[in-house]
């Protein structure tokens, strides 16, 4: 626990009032129930930035594993037909992960999950174990 203190003080959280497609930042919300619509289409890419231990615990189906603490863009899809989705526990280390993505220079919108995995499993999304 002391390790996500830390890190939260090292790295700040990205702003989660910018809406989607804000020319003033392209990091934005999805609620759990807009994500859960964009991958039953198959219009998205989920990436995990929990650590792997809690990846394994329960996931996403389909969500990509990029730990925050040793994030690398590269990892990260790009595919500009697909939003892209980061979610992390509750929401606060997909904001530092979003914005590494966007310094390596990213040009599209990395959408956070509002409330993170807890919220995904309150809205009722499936989750692989």
């Amino acid at each position: 626990m002391w390790l996500c203190s830390l890190i939260r003080r090292l790295i700040p959280a990205a702003p989660s009032d910018i809406p989607a497609g804000s020319p003033a930042g392209r990091i934005a919300q999805a609620d759990p129930r807009t994500v859960m619509q964009w991958q039953a289409a198959g219009e998205t890419i989920i990436v995990d930035v929990r650590e792997p231990h809690e990846h394994a615990a329960g996931h996403i189906p389909g969500a990509i594993l990029n730990p925050l603490s040793r994030f690398d863009p590269a990892r990260v899809p790009a595919d500009a037909a697909k939003h892209l989705v980061f979610h992390c526990q509750g929401g606060m280390r997909c904001g530092p992960a979003a914005e590494r993505m966007m310094a390596s220079g990213f040009t599209g919108t990395v959408n956070r999950l509002r409330g993170g995995f807890a919220g995904w499993v309150q809205a009722g999304g499936p989750v692989e174990r």
